[in-house]
C-alpha cells in the first residue's frame, strides 16, 4: 500500500487541500505528494522509504544540504539553553552583525519569522518612510501573501492591478501596480504617470516563483534611476535569492555591473535561518529609523529572533563563508543544467536552462523567458510528464514549472550523473 496516498487522504480530512502550503498538493503536476519521513544530506526519504535525490532543499534554504552536522550541532547546543524567551539574545544580534558585515546596503536590519512577515513590513516601512501609499510590484515575482501582493496585472500599462485571491479587497489592491516584468517601456511609463505617488517599488533580482528569471541589468538599471529620481524606496526580495546565488546576495551581482548600485531596504529569509522559521529586513539607517519603537511605524513578532532560529542561521551563514564554498556550488549547479541541456538537445526536447550560485531553472522552451507571459508559453503536459519520470526513478524537481529549483554543498558528482541518467530515459 502507498503509505503517501494513505497520509495525504489522512491530511485532507483535518487541512484544507491536505498541505499547509498550497505547491505541496501536487495540483499543478497531478498524484500523490511525497511525504517525507526523513532527510540527510542531498536526500529525502518518503512515507514509503523510497530514496529522493532533492532538487528543492525545502526550497532554498538547505544550501548545506539536510543534517549538516555543524548545524546540527548548534541547534542542539541552542535548545538546551531554551526553545524561546520573548525577550533579547545575543545571538541575534551575532546574526544581525552577521548579515550586515556581508551586505553592505543593510545599515541595519529587523529579524522576523517568514518571508511574507519581512516582505509586508518591508512595504510598510517604506510607506511610512515617504509618507505615500502606491507601490509597484512585478508580474510573476512572489513576496507572500500579504493582501497588497496578491494582486495581478490590469489591463494596461500603468493601471492598478486586481486582486488574485478572495479575501483581498480591492481598496487594497487599487494600492498596488503591476507591471511586466523587464519590460521598461511600461516602468517607463509607470513612473511618468504615478511617480509622485510611489512609495516603494519591490521586485525580485532573480525571480524564483515563475521559475528562474533574472531581472536584466538595463532593466535594474534603470528601475534604481528612477526610484532614486522619483523618491521612491527601492526594496529587493532576496528572501529566495539572499546567500544562495553568492556570499553578497544578487545584489552583489548587479553591483558589480551597476557601479554603485544598492537598494534601499532588503527582505530576507530562508538560507539565513537555515531551515527553521527565520526572515529578516533591513535597510539604510534613516529607513530603519522610522521602525517601532524609534518611529511610528509598528512591527512586532513574539517569536522574532527566536534563540533556536538564529543559532541555525549563524551556524548555516559561518559555513557558506568559508574560502571557495560559492565557486564550487556554483560549479555544482552549471555541471547539473549544462548536463540536463545536452540530454534535451540530444533528445531533440525545446530546453533552455540558467544558474547562479546554488538556484537553477529550466524552461521546455527554445529561449530562456524573460517574463511571466514568456514563461506561460511552456509546454505545461510535457513538464508534467517529465516531472513524474523523474520521480518515479527518484529525483525530485519542483512539482511544478513555475518554481525554480536548488543544488546543495552536498550533492555529489554521482547525484548530478544519476540526474542526467534519469533525464535521458525520461525523454527516450
Amino acid at each position: 500500500m502507498d503509505q503517501n496516498q494513505v497520509l495525504f487522504e489522512r491530511a485532507q480530512a483535518v487541512i484544507p487541500g491536505g498541505v499547509n502550503s498550497p505547491v505541496r498538493a501536487f495540483r499543478a503536476v497531478g498524484g500523490t505528494p511525497r511525504f517525507v519521513a526523513r532527510a540527510q544530506g542531498a536526500y529525502f526519504w518518503d512515507a514509503n522509504g523510497k530514496q529522493h535525490i532533492d532538487y528543492i532543499g525545502s526550497w532554498g534554504p538547505m544550501i548545506l544540504g539536510h543534517g549538516h552536522p555543524k548545524v546540527v550541532e548548534a541547534v542542539q547546543r541552542a535548545v538546551l539553553e531554551g526553545f524561546s524567551f520573548g525577550a533579547p539574545t545575543e545571538r541575534e544580534i551575532e546574526l544581525a552583525e552577521a548579515i550586515i558585515k556581508l551586505l553592505p546596503s543593510i545599515e541595519q536590519v529587523r529579524l522576523v519569522s517568514s518571508g511574507t512577515e519581512a516582505g509586508m513590513s518591508a512595504i510598510r516601512l517604506a510607506r511610512g518612510f515617504t509618507g505615500r501609499s502606491l507601490m509597484i510590484k512585478f508580474e510573476g515575482c512572489y513576496h507572500g501573501h500579504a493582501d497588497s501582493l496578491l494582486v495581478k496585472a490590469g489591463s494596461g500599462l500603468a493601471t492598478f492591478g486586481h486582486p488574485t485571491s478572495a479575501g483581498v479587497p480591492a481598496e487594497v489592491a487599487a494600492h498596488t501596480l503591476v507591471l511586466p516584468f523587464n519590460d521598461l517601456e511600461a516602468l517607463e511609463a509607470a513612473f511618468k504617470a504615478h511617480g509622485h505617488e510611489l512609495a516603494t517599488v519591490i521586485i525580485e533580482p532573480i525571480a524564483g516563483n515563475m521559475n528562474f528569471v533574472r531581472a536584466s541589468v538595463p532593466f535594474m538599471k534603470r528601475l534604481r534611476e528612477l526610484c532614486t529620481q522619483h523618491g521612491a524606496l527601492l526594496i529587493l526580495d532576496e528572501v529566495m535569492t539572499g546567500f544562495r546565488v553568492g556570499l553578497s546576495c544578487a545584489q552583489g551581482i548587479y553591483a558589480q555591473a551597476i557601479p554603485g548600485f544598492a537598494p534601499d531596504l532588503t527582505v530576507l529569509g530562508k538560507v539565513i535561518g537555515g531551515g527553521m522559521p527565520l526572515a529578516a529586513f533591513g535597510g539604510r539607517h534613516d529607513v530603519m529609523a522610522k521602525l517601532a519603537p524609534l518611529g511610528g511605524v509598528y512591527q512586532a513578532g513574539t517569536l522574532s529572533g527566536n534563540p533556536v532560529a538564529t543559532a541555525c542561521g549563524l551556524a548555516t551563514l559561518n559555513e557558506i563563508s568559508q574560502p571557495g564554498f560559492f565557486e564550487a556550488l556554483g560549479a555544482k549547479t552549471r555541471s547539473l543544467v549544462q548536463g540536463l541541456k545536452a540530454v534535451a538537445d540530444r533528445r531533440g526536447v525545446p530546453f533552455s536552462v540558467d544558474s547562479e550560485g546554488g538556484m537553477f531553472g529550466f524552461f521546455l522552451l527554445p529561449e530562456l523567458a524573460q517574463n511571466y507571459q514568456e514563461v506561460m508559453k511552456t509546454d505545461g503536459p510535457a513538464f508534467n510528464r517529465f516531472f513524474h519520470a523523474m520521480l518515479d526513478q527518484g529525483v525530485y524537481f519542483a512539482p511544478a514549472l513555475y518554481e525554480a529549483g536548488f543544488v546543495s554543498a552536498a550533492h555529489s558528482e554521482a547525484d548530478i550523473a544519476a540526474t542526467l541518467a534519469a533525464a535521458d530515459k525520461a525523454w527516450s
